[in-house]
């Protein structure tokens, strides 16, 4: 294939980008959560161009994305009413809801499960782009198990010659996949991979809410995965990256005992870290700026050449719990707690 083309996010440049998808190609997209690439959700011949350009596990579900509830309700059935009133409390935006598929959704696309994700997208250019062409579904645009990318330059450096272009539409807003739940009942959500949706926000809705047990745990061999970021080790730079949990007193004394040349530090905004001697780049300190800012700083720590990034332990509840389930995939559950 030849080099990938990088487009603008004017209307000429989506129309562009829509054409592609209706032709059964993959196009880089911006969302409010990371950019995904974006292939005819019902095309499986375009969804298989997906796999093979990420590298990715064909038993991994894609996302299906969508521009109205009615495009929703062609993709699937028996919808419980819970379905509805999340909706229309958190959508459009960074929230999946997985439920029973109709026969026009490719296994492809489901990962052969008989269920689908579906979730609206926020994100101005990517409605326009799902309202001119079709439902897109679309996983994060870098390599399997690379860090998800939150800038068209990313995706240009993971994806050139891969696929057929990319849609600048700046850095993406939250930094994180969107949350994917699941419903237990007509009252009783499950979150199976957390986002900027928390569990305290969909229980101002959902009468139960029940965070999965995968989220902070490796899957069971014997699961098939539901959703994506679950299974395989996922979001990972090419350096080691460890989690570290204790004050910033003792992660400093830690990371100098290792005396490694190669060795980068991810730490929060605030640290005091005039003791620490390895390379440190800085994440914010709330949940929400750690999330925005965290696979673009595992990816910089790749550019400097590092070997081996200590990151700070984020709090684990409201955004926080995404991004410790992000550093638990990305460092293949390594936990140092001082």
């Amino acid at each position: 294939m030849k080099e990938t083309v990088m487009l603008s996010d004017s209307i000429d440049d989506i129309k562009k980008a829509a054409e592609l998808i209706k032709n059964g190609c993959v196009v880089g997209i911006p969302t409010e959560t990371v950019y995904g690439l974006g292939a005819a959700a019902l095309d499986s011949k375009a969804v298989k161009k997906i796999f093979e350009a990420k590298g990715r596990p064909s038993d991994n579900p894609l996302i299906v994305h969508i521009h109205d509830i009615k495009q929703a309700e062609k993709l699937a059935n028996n919808i419980p009413e819970l379905f509805y009133k999340l909706a229309d409390k958190f959508w459009p935006g960074p929230l999946t809801m997985i439920v029973p598929k109709n026969d026009i959704v490719p296994n492809e696309t489901s990962g052969g499960l008989d269920t689908v994700g579906i979730r609206m997208p926020s994100h101005p250019v990517m409605r326009e782009l799902i309202r001119l062409s079709v439902p897109i579904a679309a996983p994060s645009a870098n390599r399997s198990g690379y860090p998800s990318p939150t800038k068209a330059s990313h995706v240009m450096n993971d994806m050139n010659g891969r696929i057929e272009a990319v849609i600048d539409g700046g850095d993406s807003r939250f930094g994180v996949e969107s949350t994917v739940i699941c419903f237990d009942d007509d009252k009783t959500v499950r979150i199976l991979r957390p986002g900027s949706v928390t569990k305290e926000m969909l229980s101002e809705i959902a009468g139960n809410v029940i965070v999965d047990e995968a989220i902070l745990n490796d899957l069971a061999e014997d699961r098939k995965a539901p959703s994506p970021g679950m299974k395989y080790k996922h979001y990972s730079p090419k350096a080691d990256v460890k989690i570290v949990k204790g004050d910033i007193d003792s992660f400093c004394r830690y990371a100098d005992s290792l005396n490694s040349e190669k060795l980068f530090c991810i730490v929060f905004d605030s640290d005091n870290t005039e003791s620490l001697h390895a390379e440190t780049l800085t994440f914010g300190d709330s949940g929400e700026q750690i999330a925005h800012n965290l696979f673009a700083k595992l990816r910089e720590c790749d550019d400097m050449g590092a070997e081996t990034v200590l990151v700070r332990s984020p709090e684990m509840d409201g955004v926080g719990l995404a991004v410790y389930n992000r550093l638990l995939r990305a460092a293949a559950f390594e936990v140092i707690e001082l």
